[in-house]
């Protein structure tokens, strides 16, 4: 059975400064002060954005000393990615499935 896409991620990684941060932790685990040089996002701006992220299950935070490193939960994307191929694959037999006009 095909099941939706989760509209609440597609909204988190829609923009485009959290799609930034994903793109990043996916290469490596970073703290916020690595994501501020690498984003050019302002401190308060960015802890917004990793709240939501870590709201939406995306990231987990790791504390080590003052600093929090933040690193990406591989398992949320992949079923997002599974999700997606789902929706490709019910597309595909789709096209030729026609509704006839009224």
């Amino acid at each position: 059975m095909l099941t939706s896409v989760d509209p609440d991620l597609i909204r988190v990684l829609g923009d485009p400064l959290r799609l930034k941060i994903v793109t990043l932790l996916a290469r490596e685990t970073l703290c916020t002060t690595h994501l501020v040089e690498e984003t050019g996002a302002k401190q308060t701006n960015l802890s917004n954005h990793m709240k939501v992220l870590r709201e939406a299950g995306i990231v987990e935070t790791e504390p080590c000393g003052r600093f929090t490193y933040y690193k990406l939960k591989p398992e949320v994307l992949a079923g997002l990615s599974e999700q997606f191929a789902a929706l490709a694959e019910s597309a595909r037999t789709a096209a030729e499935n026609k509704r006839a006009c009224p």
